[in-house]
């Protein structure tokens, strides 16, 4: 099961439970990317949406899954029964899918990007908490970047599913959204049947959260999280990759090949990063990550063609993979055990507050000073973070059991 700290980890020291979860991811994935690689379109062809509104509807939705995260969390401690939060959360999102193809206004696609969101916040923290519970803390690092990696390959296949129907179905976006329903049904089948909760995860006793306990999560956690927001203030939603694509004159039915550029980079990288991780290279994973996604701000800031924004969105994949199982492996090792689930609600929930604000304000900046505005402040954002990172350096190898 365990790994010696600094050698290679293989595909085969990774519990198979982890590798359960992120099939789950995978499917989940394909099945959301599917349906969100074309909904900015649908919402601003379609329903005539403005980028303030896109904005809105993203930041709202995203901030709802971060903030229930929280509670979620710290749930998953009180009761111990991870799988069963994850289970709810999976099957909440996959009951939204119907609701997309059948929306005819805004507010219908807002409702069902909000309960999806709600599936999201349930299910996110007590899944993360539950792969630090069943792999050894030699082999976190590899594991969420697997985990992130599988989920990752849903991202890329959801896109190309998305281009390979809209063929299909001569442009028919109903009729593709409504495919999205089956690898959602899939994904909470795979988490019910495969994925067990370690036994002491059921009969672990502990009192319901509370502000006194708090004090478990020490300063470099809280430093861990101040990080997390910066840099998600750098990120914003991912939709406003797709709008610059169709700016620059994509073809509609080409425009989700953007989000297939970022998630291949992003699904070869992740778990390569994980390694690296483990064997000590956290600080310069983070260095790397922040300049990737500086760097693609500014290509998608002064890009004259779609081929400038398809190099601007697989510096983001690199930027993701670099950064994101890498910010959930800190979190664990900072973490007590008890106050695991807790630890990454609190996390998300502050980084979604700011990722909301930070989607606002992008579409906020497109609609009143233009396409290079928005990658602009992301990129001035990021070179922030890059500060704050050269005051917080984390160790090499922060690991806790």
């Amino acid at each position: 099961m365990s790994a010696p700290a600094g050698k290679f980890t293989s595909f085969r020291s990774v519990p198979a439970g982890v590798w359960a979860l992120g099939f789950t991811s995978l499917l989940m994935d394909l099945s959301s990317e599917l349906v969100h690689s074309l909904l900015p379109i649908y919402m601003v062809t379609v329903l005539g949406a403005s980028m303030v509104t896109i904005g809105i509807v993203e930041g709202i939705a995203e901030a709802t899954a971060s903030i229930l995260k929280v509670f979620s969390g710290a749930l998953s401690d009180f009761l111990g029964r991870r799988k069963l939060l994850a289970v709810v959360g999976y099957g909440l999102s996959a009951l939204t899918k119907p609701l997309f193809p059948l929306a005819s206004s805004i507010e219908l696609v807002f409702g069902a990007r909000f309960i999806d969101r709600i599936g999201k916040g349930i299910r996110g923290a007590p899944r993360d908490a539950l792969v630090a519970d069943i792999t050894p803390a030699p082999l976190r690092g590899a594991a969420y970047g697997l985990r992130q990696a599988l989920d990752s390959v849903g991202a890329l296949l959801g896109p190309v599913a998305a281009i390979a129907l809209m063929a299909l179905y001569a442009g028919d976006l109903r009729a593709v959204l409504w495919i999205a329903v089956l690898p959602a049904a899939l994904a909470v089948v795979t988490l019910m049947i495969a994925v067990k909760e370690p036994e002491h995860e059921r009969t672990r006793a502990r009192t319901p959260i509370r502000l006194a306990d708090l004090r478990g999560l020490r300063a470099r956690y809280w430093m861990i999280v101040a990080l997390g927001a910066v840099l998600t203030l750098a990120r914003f939603s991912e939709a406003f990759l797709v709008l610059r694509a169709q700016d620059l004159g994509l073809a509609i039915a080409w425009v989700p090949a953007v989000m297939i550029a970022m998630n291949f980079v992003y699904a070869g990288a992740a778990y390569p990063a994980g390694i690296a991780a483990d064997r000590g290279g956290r600080p310069a994973l983070l260095v790397w990550g922040l300049l990737a996604l500086i760097a693609a701000d500014i290509i998608l800031a002064t890009a004259t063609s779609a081929l400038q924004v398809f190099a601007g969105a697989a510096l983001w994949g690199l930027h993701m993979a670099l950064t994101q199982g890498l910010l959930a492996t800190l979190v664990a090792d900072t973490a007590p055990p008890e106050l695991r689930g807790t630890a990454f609600g609190l996390f998300n929930l502050v980084t979604g507050v700011f990722l909301l604000f930070a989607s606002v304000l992008a579409g906020a900046l497109w609609s009143g000073l233009g396409a290079a505005a928005t990658f602009y402040a992301g990129a001035v954002f990021t070179a922030v973070a890059l500060v704050g990172l050269a005051l917080f350096r984390p160790r090499a190898n922060a690991v806790q059991p």
